[in-house]
């Protein structure tokens, strides 16, 4: 078993490294380089000839035949094309038979032997496989260079304007250049000029980018003759230059005479070759005249050959024994590598958490102590400022909630869920929160829902309103006096399942090609003056395609400078059954319904107590307060309270745990966990423990307001 595997690991071997030379042979030859393309043929028939790889041995013939063709070099391709001959009378390799035909017939034509040329077209045809798209396309070109040098100029058109655009594995540009190159001639010859210089125009391109020095000098010669006809001599002259220099730079005196050396010396070293192999051939027909009389010598030498082929076993199996254990060492090896890296990434996500979590509870005090100083009336010159902290304080509150969501998309931490919500009401509560935004760079933003689309859908309404947050949010702060437009279109429907295009249109400064490449990477914005001028972490498309590939989802963009820009993506909803839809009343929440309440707080940070009390107070709200778990668990059994503001991260027991305890003999009691979420936390285990909602330290004045208002209606209809 073990000679068999390592035979068939050398096959693999050789078909890789005779992949790769003839590659390099086909970028060679069509870029210039003809000693190098013969120097890799060669190096190709050694290595085919040493695997006994005979289809290569006839592909490698057939190159030499083409290489020479292609750079009309003084000797006979056709001696390449007798040998392929001679392999292809022992051996069946139709794709083979087909190409040396096809040559053979170009050959033919160049000596104006029509009946010659045509039997050989057919029978490249008929062996040619039409599923095999690069020997095809290889096929119908040198027919139709054929149709060409028989002057049946109609016929080769025909054929060159049915395989362009070419498909090849190696040489599609240069088929495709070479094909329009010879349709220019055929038209040109027509005085058709205009035609002529429409491909012309195109075959430029393609040679110029894809570097042919023939095709260059081909075209630019054809132009230059066009424009003598035209009798547009400025042109010709320009022409004639360009072709004049590219004829220098690649087809000079001193070029083309190490050319015909080399093409000489390997002309003569193949018929050398082909002398020796048929010298061998003789002395193997003498061999087996002579056959009786060795049969004792022959049969000695397999003796020894079995020896051998036992001891090779041995050795093979000795060798595949080392290359285990040598296997084992680089997966144990690989292995540690990876729990190392899992280890630094765990420790970064673990730094990332603790340096937000940390972050958190000093921005809380700003942020807390920064909304009452502004609601207690301050003086005009004070407000400046305090309005000014307070947006430092969001903005690094923001950041830090990018940097949290980034690192849990990367941790695997979030998934995407799936609820029943109102699409309708989503989509404009994202619009009415970024009102104040807009409003501020005199800008207007227009939402236009398809009216096809269900009001109630199944999904993940707080990643859709987060994704068009980063969005929108983007548009406003790069646009001014504009508009930005938010469109989502029903693209089609299907049993239940509804796939929605969503697109974000703005009038804003617009995004160079060059940075569209990047601008998804993290902390990118495209330059560093667009930083400085608009602010922001970079983190915001970062996090729409991280959150779209939870839903197997792409984000994209169309833009230009100065001309606004296009985000837009598709997501799949489905439809819940009518009898799960449950109608809930309005959130919207009237200070009278927060006044005279009484809710017990359970925060360790004596700063946080103050301000978090003081907000509540604002309200109408009465509080007490605890320290820690255990005397909450105590005050609640204690006292009758309308709500309950759980801190979770405290000295003693967690939040979690005196939820827990609480919930043993109050099961109704609306819960808040307020706490600074970190990227090990999952919303479902505060759900788990008895929670009801989650407002997440520091938070915003209105969505601390908003949840606790929502909490305590909900509690309200319940009863």
């Amino acid at each position: 078993m073990s000679s068999i595997s390592i035979g068939a690991q050398t096959n693999i071997a050789f078909k890789d490294s005779l992949e790769s030379i003839t590659k390099r042979v086909y970028e060679y030859k069509n870029n210039g380089d003809y000693e190098k393309a013969l120097s890799d043929i060669e190096k190709g028939l050694q290595l085919a000839a040493s695997s006994d790889n005979i289809e290569s041995i006839v592909d490698f013939y057939n190159l030499s035949a083409r290489l020479n063709i292609q750079y009309k070099k003084p000797i006979n391709p056709g001696i390449y094309l007798k040998e392929a001959r001679e392999v292809l009378s022992l051996y069946k390799y139709n794709d083979g038979r087909a190409l040396t035909a096809i040559l053979e017939a170009y050959l033919a034509a160049k000596d104006q032997d029509k009946t010659k040329a045509y039997t050989l077209i057919n029978e490249a045809l008929e062996a040619v496989d039409y599923n095999d798209k690069s020997l095809l396309n290889s096929v119908l070109f040198y027919e139709g260079l054929t149709h060409n040098e028989l002057g049946e100029y109609n016929k080769a058109k025909s054929i060159f304007q049915k395989m362009i655009p070419p498909d090849h594995k190696y040489e599609k540009h240069y088929l495709s250049a070479a094909s329009q190159l010879v349709l220019a001639n055929i038209y040109a010859k027509d005085s058709n000029y205009e035609s002529a210089g429409i491909l012309l125009d195109n075959v430029l391109r393609i040679a110029a980018r894809q570097k042919f020095p023939r095709i260059l000098l081909g075209t630019n010669l054809l132009k230059y003759q066009i424009a003598n006809k035209k009798e547009d001599y400025y042109a010709a002259l320009l022409y004639y230059k360009k072709a004049d220099s590219i004829k220098e730079k690649y087809f000079g005196a001193d070029i083309l005479r190490k050319q015909n050396e080399a093409a000489h010396t390997n002309e003569a070293q193949f018929l050398n070759n082909v002398i020796a192999r048929m010298s061998q051939d003789e002395i193997e027909q003498q061999q087996k005249v002579n056959i009786s009389k060795l049969t004792s010598v022959l049969s000695s030498a397999l003796l020894i050959i079995i020896s051998l082929l036992t001891i090779s076993l041995y050795r093979n199996n000795q060798i595949k024994f080392k290359t285990n254990d040598l296997l084992l060492k680089k997966n144990k090896e690989l292995q540690i590598a990876k729990e190392d890296a899992e280890k630094a990434m765990r420790a970064k996500g673990q730094f990332l958490s603790t340096v937000s979590h940390e972050l958190r509870t000093p921005l809380y005090a700003v942020t807390g102590l920064t909304h009452l100083l502004l609601e207690e009336d301050p003086k005009a010159s004070q407000k400046e400022h305090l309005k000014s902290l307070k947006f430092s304080g969001e903005y690094l509150l923001d950041f830090i909630n990018d940097i949290l969501q980034i690192n849990k998309i990367d941790a695997n931490k979030l998934v995407a869920e799936k609820i029943i919500f109102d699409f309708n009401k989503t989509l404009e509560d994202v619009i009415y929160s970024l009102r104040q935004t807009a409003k501020e760079n005199k800008n207007v933003i227009i939402l236009n829902i398809d009216e096809n689309i269900p009001k109630k859908l199944i999904g993940d309404p707080l990643k859709l309103s987060q994704i068009l947050i980063n969005l929108v949010g983007n548009a406003l702060k790069f646009t001014e006096n504009g508009k930005v437009i938010v469109n989502a279109k029903l693209l089609n429907s299907d049993k239940g399942r509804y796939k929605i295009h969503f697109e974000v249109n703005d009038e804003g400064i617009g995004i160079s090609e060059e940075m569209q490449q990047n601008i998804f990477e993290s902390f990118s914005q495209g330059s560093i003056q667009i930083n400085r001028k608009y602010g922001g972490t970079g983190l915001g498309l970062t996090i729409v395609r991280s959150l779209l590939s939870l839903f197997n989802s792409d984000i994209n963009v169309k833009s230009e400078i100065g001309m606004g820009s296009s985000f837009y993506f598709s997501l799949e909803f489905t439809t819940p059954d009518p009898s799960e839809i449950i109608e809930v009343g309005s959130e919207d929440l009237e200070e009278a319904i927060l006044k005279d309440l009484y809710f017990l707080i359970v925060e360790d940070n004596k700063i946080n107590q103050v301000i978090t009390k003081k907000m509540l107070a604002k309200k109408g709200i009465n509080c007490d307060v605890a320290d820690n778990g255990y005397d909450a668990i105590k005050l609640a059994k204690e006292n009758t309270y309308d709500l309950i503001l759980m801190d979770i991260h405290m000295p003693g027991i967690s939040g979690l745990k005196a939820t827990e305890e609480i919930r043993k003999f109050d099961k109704n009691i609306p819960i808040i966990a307020l706490t600074a979420l970190t990227i090990d936390e999952s919303t479902d285990d505060f759900f788990s423990y008895g929670c009801n909602d989650i407002i997440t330290k520091p938070f915003k004045p209105d969505l601390f307001y908003k949840i606790i208002g929502t909490s305590i209606l909900k509690t309200t209809n319940q009863v």
